[in-house]
């Protein structure tokens, strides 16, 4: 299977790489692998490499990736701690896979339920949240400007922003919460890494300071995460293309 996974077109960097190796760009879906893995070396020293790619040059389209990610899509991790090489790919798969070296659960959950609502909010998000942001940025882009398209999209943002006001304001539990998952006011975990790369980018996405005020737990949810120290390196410069 190693075989399969790296060829002579493969750069040296991912073919010789050890243990954990992290293929990405610092785009929303990059960060959220690069988020978790800051947040694990900080409690637990883990270490890995790192390739950073420019996925507007399709690099992410050749075949030393595609062996890694048929989807043709970053991130992905390869844990060269195992024999042979294991790749993963789909960013809520990743952060699922890193759990295994979250020893204490800092960032997941052992609590069956707990973990289920962990679980229904990442899904949440990776199927119904960062779709819409993604198109609603596609299309605003767009050298030809669809405005029914960019309408749609913007409103379904918009709609599931709402849903994640609904939770975090806890609007029909009485209880607001800090984070998306786990009792009382919740725990920070893969489920608010996965989805707070995205929503951050609230501004980026068309929104005005005067219409997130509808979402008032969702952007004070926003400025909190903002503020580990995790966070701020896995967004920075350690992440960008040289």
């Amino acid at each position: 299977m190693s075989n399969q996974l790296y060829g002579n077109d493969t750069p040296a960097g991912v073919k010789d790489a050890k243990g954990l190796h992290l293929i990405t760009q610092s785009t929303p879906n990059g960060q959220k692998v690069q988020i978790l893995l800051e947040e694990l070396a900080d409690v637990y020293g883990i270490e890995w490499t790192t390739t950073l790619i420019n996925i507007s040059t399709n690099e992410q389209k050749k075949d030393w990736f595609l062996r890694l990610n048929p989807n043709g899509r970053i991130p992905v991790i390869v844990d060269n701690s195992v024999s042979p090489p294991f790749p993963v790919m789909e960013t809520s798969a990743e952060l699922l896979y890193l759990l295994k070296f979250d020893k204490d659960g800092k960032f997941g959950f052992t609590d069956e339920f707990e973990n289920s609502e962990c679980l229904q909010w990442l899904f949440f998000w990776h199927g119904s949240g960062a779709p819409y942001q993604g198109n609603l940025g596609f299309f605003r882009r767009a050298a030809e400007k669809l405005p029914f398209a960019i309408e749609r999209f913007r409103k379904e943002t918009a709609r599931v922003f709402g849903v994640l006001e609904i939770r975090l304001s806890g609007k029909y539990t009485g209880e607001p919460r800090d984070y998306l998952a786990g009792k009382g006011r919740g725990k920070y975990s893969v489920a608010d890494i996965g989805t707070w790369t995205w929503v951050k980018n609230y501004s980026a996405s068309g929104y005005t300071e005067e219409e997130m005020k509808e979402f008032p737990h969702l952007v004070k949810w926003v400025s909190c995460i903002a503020e580990r120290p995790a966070v701020k390196k896995a967004i920075g410069e350690k992440y960008k293309n040289q």
